[in-house]
């Protein structure tokens, strides 16, 4: 970086400087708070995969059922997943509202029993597991944003900052020793002017 040895310069890089110091604060805050966010989401998501293991793990026990019904695939179609949004730290992330599936038709008598409420049971570990992968894409999103963020508190903390400060103490070196060459001169200039008075007084 290329600085000029100038008052103008040494008020720019103060006010460059006031600006990152003020600036960083927020920066990291905004880091902690995706930090904490993203450890809550994945807490939240584990629990949820334990939830959803176990739902299938009891579905498993009548499982062998669903060769009565061998259409039932084409009824656990999803149609939309319906996401709404939430904003962390500035960062906006998919929130799971609910899966909406293609509507069914069958006749009740043929069908056996069991089927209304095996349906809903299937389609609610279909839809639990696209509420996983929401999570998983705001997770996913947070990360991005967390490397941006530490990436631009590292560039004010590591660059920004120490750069201000290096040249605003370069420019005070320079002015002051401009400063002091000045006096000296001056003082020089000065001797001279009295020898040459004292001089024609004396001649």
């Amino acid at each position: 970086m290329k600085i000029k040895f100038s008052q103008g310069e040494l008020k720019k890089q103060r006010d460059a400087l006031r600006q990152y110091e003020r600036y960083l604060p927020t920066l990291q805050l905004k880091k902690q708070q995706i930090q904490l966010e993203i450890l809550h989401q994945q807490s939240a998501l584990r629990e949820k995969e334990r939830i959803l293991s176990e739902k299938r793990r009891l579905a498993e026990e009548w499982a062998g059922l669903l060769y009565e019904v061998p259409g039932i695939r084409k009824w656990l179609k999803i149609e939309r997943v319906v996401t709404g949004r939430r904003n962390v730290a500035g960062v906006d992330i998919p929130v799971f509202v609910n899966a909406q599936f293609e509507p069914v038709e069958y006749d009740l008598f043929l069908m056996p029993l069991w089927l209304d409420t095996g349906l809903e049971t299937l389609r609610g570990l279909v839809s639990m597991f696209e509420e996983i992968r929401v999570m998983e894409q705001g997770v996913s999103v947070l990360n991005q944003e967390l490397r941006i963020t530490t990436q631009r508190v590292n560039l004010f903390e590591k660059v920004k900052i120490p750069g201000a400060k290096e040249a605003i103490r370069l420019i005070k070196i320079y002015i002051g020793d401009q400063m002091t060459n000045a006096v000296g001169r001056s003082k020089i200039a000065k001797s001279k002017i009295e020898q040459s008075g004292f001089e024609e007084v004396v001649s």
